[in-house]
C-alpha cells in the first residue's frame, strides 16, 4: 500500500535537507510524543547505513521498529526503512529546487505486509484508503508549512 504526495515550502533546498536531516529534533519529539527511541548506529555527518530502534504503543500493544537510513543523498533524497513485525516500511523525501526559495518536497510511504496478520491489517486500510490519504496529506503540508516557520530558516 502505497500513499504520496507534494508540497511546496517557501524555503531554499538546503535550509529544507537541513531541517529534514535534524535527526536529534525528530528523536526528541518522538520522546514527547511517547516512543521510546535509541539510536543505534551513528555517523558524523550523518549518512546511509544510521539506525535507530524505537518502541511504542499501538492499540494498546507494545511494538518495536528498527529504522535505517537507506539513502541520504544530499541535498535531494532521504531514504528510510523500517522494519517492524510483520510490516515493513519505507518512507522517501525527494526535494526539487523551484526558485532560490522554493522547494518542492514529495512524500512517499509504502507499506508492505510479510505475515497473515499484517496482510490482513493492509487489507483494512485499504478499504478506508481514501480517508487515509486525506489525513496523509494533510499532515505533510502541517509539516511542510512548519519547515516553512521554523526557527534557523533563511525565510525572509
Amino acid at each position: 500500500m502505497q500513499f504520496s504526495t507534494k508540497e511546496d515550502i517557501e524555503a531554499p533546498i538546503g535550509d529544507v535537507f537541513a531541517m529534514l536531516s535534524d535527526f536529534e529534533g525528530f528523536e526528541r519529539l518522538a520522546i514527547r510524543r511517547g516512543i521510546e527511541v535509541q539510536r543505534d548506529k551513528d555517523m558524523t555527518p550523518p549518512g546511509p547505513g544510521m539506525e535507530w530502534a524505537a518502541r511504542f504503543l499501538l492499540r494498546g500493544k507494545s511494538r518495536d521498529l528498527r529504522l535505517t537510513l537507506a539513502q541520504y543523498d544530499r541535498p535531494t533524497a532521504i531514504r528510510f526503512e523500517a522494519v517492524s513485525q510483520g510490516l515493513d516500511g519505507t518512507l522517501t523525501l525527494d526535494l526539487l529546487s523551484l526558485s532560490k526559495k522554493r522547494t518542492r518536497m514529495a512524500v512517499v510511504l509504502e507499506l508492505k505486509p510479510k505475515t497473515l496478520p499484517a496482510r490482513l491489517l493492509i487489507q483494512s486500510l485499504r478499504l478506508t484508503k481514501a480517508t487515509l490519504t486525506k489525513r496523509f496529506k494533510l499532515k505533510v503540508a502541517t509539516f511542510a508549512k512548519s519547515l516553512e516557520n521554523r526557527p534557523g530558516s533563511t525565510i525572509t
